[in-house]
This record gives C-alpha cells, structure tokens and sequence, in this order.
C-alpha cells in the first residue's frame, strides 16, 4: 500500500524581511566617502612631503614613518573603496551585492599593517649597531605636523568606526600614526639636546610592538567574518533562545548567522510550527525583534509542520547514516 506524506508548502513559509532605510543609509556612506578622501589627499600631501625631509635630515626614523604613512594611505584607499562597493546594487550573480568586500579589505588592512611593522622593526634593529646622526629639530618638526594630520585624520574617522571593521581599521592607523609622530618629536628633541642617537631604532621597536598589539584583534575579526563566523557583537545562544520561546514554536534547526560585510549580519533558521503558517504579521514582527534587538538585518525564516524528518544537509550526514 503506498503512503502519502503530504508536505506543507514551504514556499509560503519563506520569509525575507529587508531593512532599507536607504536613505539614511546613503547618506552616512556618502559623508564617509568625503571623509575618506580628504583624509587620503591630506595623508598623500604630508608623506610626501615627510619623505623628502627625512632624505635631506638623514632621518630613516622619517623616512621610515614616511613608509609607515604611505602604507597606511594604501589601507585607507583600500577601506574607502570598500565602502564605494558595499553600495553596489545586488546582481544575479552576487545576490548579496559587493557587501563582503569590506571583509577582505579589512584582512588586507590587518595585513599590510603587520607587513608595515615588520619592515620597520627589521629596519630599526639594524640601526642599533650604529645610530647615524640625525638632523634632530628638523625630525621634530615635521614629526610635530604628522601629530596634526594624524590626529585629525583619526578624528574624522572616529565616528563610523564603532559600527563598521572597516573603518576601525582606519582609524586604528591613524591613532597609531599620532602615536608615531608623537614618539618621533620626543626623540627629535632627545637627539637634539643629548645626542642619543640610538633613541632613533629603539623608538621605532616600541611603535612597532603597540601596532602589532592593535592590529591582531583586527586580524582575528576580519578572519572570522571571511570565513563566515557568526560576528562578535552577535549573542547567538540568546537569537536561539528567542526563536524557541516564540508563540506555536516547538523546534528551531539550521540556524546559521553570518556577517555579509563588516556592519551587515544575515540569519536563516527553520522554525517548526506543528499548527502551520503563522501568517505574515507574525513573520514581520519576528524579523523586526530580530533587527532591533539582536542587529540582525537580513533574515529569512523558514516554518515547516514538522511532518517529516527535515535535517541541514551539513549536519545531517550522521542521521542519515543511522537511517539506513
């Protein structure tokens, strides 16, 4: 005799909430924009600027700087033209948009930046041997104007890099490079008034250890975000917790939660619902809560009758090997 099982139509169940307060949305990416660039073409003016004045005070502490800076220019091209792609409109081959993009510049920022320490620390250990002298004042005062581009660049930036990887990144440099500056000044005038030429290399090692110390978180979260790790600022247990105590829930599986870009959090989970589709009201309230609660902005829910035996096809392998 042959069964029937009759299967609820999923379809129905499937519910794609967006949030697109465009506007808004676009507005914060186009002063991000303007900001970006002024902060570039300010930090391109000041590396050129300090490159040349590092060759004429035979300081490799500013020349090195110089490089430090033309890295950190790099990086900033870099996040700005994340955030120019994350604006992309979605196409049929990426359904998402270019949003992710932010995820591998901000990996590549870490990256550059570490690559940047090393060659400095590498640069400095050798100058220890023998500490050439150095036009001390002239060290000083052009260090003393990085300490203003820095300090500005990294206030501009301050604003958007609580929500975004990204921007963090950027910020983080140019906090890194005040810091740089500020160093280079005080050995400047150490160099002037006592001649401590080897303040020049061991300056340059500590500048090197407080980067690496700021540089590794951002490597981490970059790293988790590209390989699609559920994002820091995210509490998936309590996302859980919720979803199960929902009215006429009796199960939750397939729960994945995933970063689409540095600032973006996606969701798609299975809900059983023996009594059926709850209606698209409910629906709109759960990806609401979910939104404004646990920063989810992209979630898709799935509701099935749990009439049969629904399993993920990444963790379901074990069951399916009982099975036969």
């Amino acid at each position: 005799m042959a069964h029937h099982h009759i299967h609820d139509d999923h379809s129905s169940g499937h519910h794609h909430q967006h949030d697109h307060s465009a506007a808004h949305h676009h507005g914060t990416l186009n002063n991000q924009g303007r900001t970006f660039i002024f902060t570039i073409l300010l930090n391109l003016v000041f590396v050129a600027i300090e490159f040349a004045y590092g060759f004429i005070a035979n300081s490799t502490a500013l020349m090195a700087d110089a490089g430090h800076n033309a890295s950190d220019v790099l990086c900033l091209l870099l996040a700005w033209g994340a955030v120019m792609l994350a604006r992309k409109q979605p196409s049929q081959r990426y359904t998402y948009g270019l949003r992710s993009t932010s995820i591998l510049a901000a990996l590549a920022n870490a990256t550059l930046l570490l690559v940047a320490c090393g060659a400095i620390a590498l640069e400095a250990s050798q100058r220890f041997a023998q500490p050439p002298a150095v036009a001390s004042l002239t060290v000083s005062s052009v260090a003393a104007i990085g300490i203003v581009i820095n300090g500005l660049s990294a206030w501009l930036l301050r604003r958007g890099s609580k929500d975004d990887l990204n921007i963090r990144g950027a910020y983080l440099h140019m906090v890194a490079d005040t810091a740089v500056s500020l160093a280079v000044v005080l050995t400047g005038l150490a160099m002037f008034h006592f001649g401590w030429y080897w303040l020049d290399p061991a300056i340059s090692l500590a500048i090197v250890v407080v980067i690496v110390i700021g540089t590794w978180s951002l490597l981490r979260d970059a790293l988790q975000l590209a390989l699609t790790a559920v994002p820091g600022q995210i509490n998936a247990p309590a996302i859980d917790l919720y979803l199960r105590q929902l009215v006429g829930v009796t199960d939750v599986h397939d729960l994945h939660i995933w970063g689409l870009s540095t600032t973006e959090t996606a969701l798609t989970v299975h809900l059983v619902m023996p009594g059926g589709y709850p209606g698209d009201a409910f629906m709109d309230d759960i990806a609401q809560t979910l939104k404004e609660q646990f920063s989810v902005h992209h979630s898709t829910l799935q509701v099935e009758q749990g009439t049969t035996n629904h399993a993920c096809s990444l963790t379901a392998t074990a069951s399916v090997q009982h099975r036969h």
